[in-house]
C-alpha cells in the first residue's frame, strides 16, 4: 500500500517540485494536486488524500493547515509565517484528532543540521548574529529558517550577552530584528534561492556556518520523508529535526 500524497500549491516552484517528488517515490501516490482559487478540503475528499504537502503563501499557511485537519488529513507544511499560537492550535487539533502532522521552516537536510550546529556552538559561543538570504519574490521576512535557527541559539545559550556599548539605531531596523535577542538580518535579491549564514564572535576568534540552496530540489528529501514518518505520528510537530534526530 501506497500512501496517498496531495500537493496543494502545485504550480509554484516549490510545490512543482514537490509533485516530481512525489510521482518519483515507489511508497507515495500523487493523489491529487490544488492550487491557488480550488477548494481544498473537496480536493482533499475527492483525492482521499492521507497526507497534504502545502507550499502556498503566509496568508493561507494557517488556514490550508486547519482546513486539512479539519478534512482528515495529515499537513505536511512548508510554508512559513507561523506564528506560536497557530502552531498551539494546530497542536492541539491534531492531538484531539490523533493525526500526525509536520510543519518545517526547512526541509533541507543541511539546513537542518547546519541550525543544529548552530545551538551547539551557542553554548560555547553567545554573541551571534544571523544574515539570511532569499529571492526576491519571497514574501516575508525574516525567513522561517532564521527565525527557528534564533530561537534553537536562544534555547541553547540561555540569556544573551550583554552588549559592550549603549547602541543608536540612526535607521530603525539597522541592526535587524532581535525577538529572541538574536539579530537577524534579511536580504532579499534576484539571482538567489536560500542561503543562510549563522556568525559567531570570540575573543580572537569567528566562526561562520553557512548553508546554500543551489536548487529546490534539495528540499525535496526532506518532504518524502515527511509524507513518510507523518503517518507514524499522532499529533503535529514543528522541524524536521524532530524526524532526524
Amino acid at each position: 500500500m501506497t500512501i496517498r500524497v496531495l500537493v496543494n500549491g502545485a504550480k509554484g516552484r516549490m510545490g512543482s517540485e514537490a509533485v516530481k517528488a512525489v510521482e518519483a517515490d515507489p511508497e507515495l501516490t500523487l493523489a491529487g494536486a490544488a492550487d491557488q482559487g480550488d477548494d481544498l478540503p473537496r480536493a482533499i475528499a475527492q483525492a482521499q488524500a492521507q497526507v497534504v504537502v502545502d507550499f502556498t503563501t503566509p496568508q493561507a499557511a494557517f488556514p490550508n493547515a486547519q482546513a486539512i485537519v479539519l478534512a482528515g488529513a495529515r499537513p505536511v507544511i512548508g510554508t512559513t509565517g507561523f506564528s506560536e499560537a497557530e502552531i498551539a492550535r494546530l497542536e492541539a487539533m491534531t492531538a484531539e484528532r490523533g493525526l500526525g502532522g509536520v510543519i518545517a521552516p526547512n526541509f533541507a537536510i543541511g539546513a537542518v543540521l547546519m541550525m543544529r550546529f548552530a545551538a551547539e556552538a551557542a553554548r560555547h559561543l553567545p554573541h551571534v548574529e544571523i544574515i539570511e538570504i532569499h529571492h526576491d519574490h519571497k514574501a516575508d521576512a525574516p525567513s522561517g529558517t532564521a527565525v527557528k535557527t534564533a530561537q534553537l541559539i536562544s534555547q541553547a545559550r540561555g540569556r544573551a550577552p550583554a552588549p559592550k556599548v549603549n547602541e543608536t539605531e540612526l535607521n530603525p531596523g539597522a541592526r535587524g530584528t532581535k525577538d529572541t535577542g538574536v539579530p537577524i538580518h534579511s536580504v532579499r535579491l534576484p539571482g538567489h534561492v536560500a542561503h543562510q549564514m549563522v556568525v559567531f564572535g570570540g575573543t580572537g576568534e569567528s566562526l561562520t556556518l553557512r548553508h546554500d540552496t543551489i536548487h529546490r530540489e534539495c528540499f525535496m528529501p526532506g518532504v518524502v520523508l515527511a509524507c513518510k514518518k507523518v503517518m507514524t505520528l499522532d499529533r503535529l510537530v514543528y522541524g524536521l529535526e524532530r524526524l532526524l534526530f
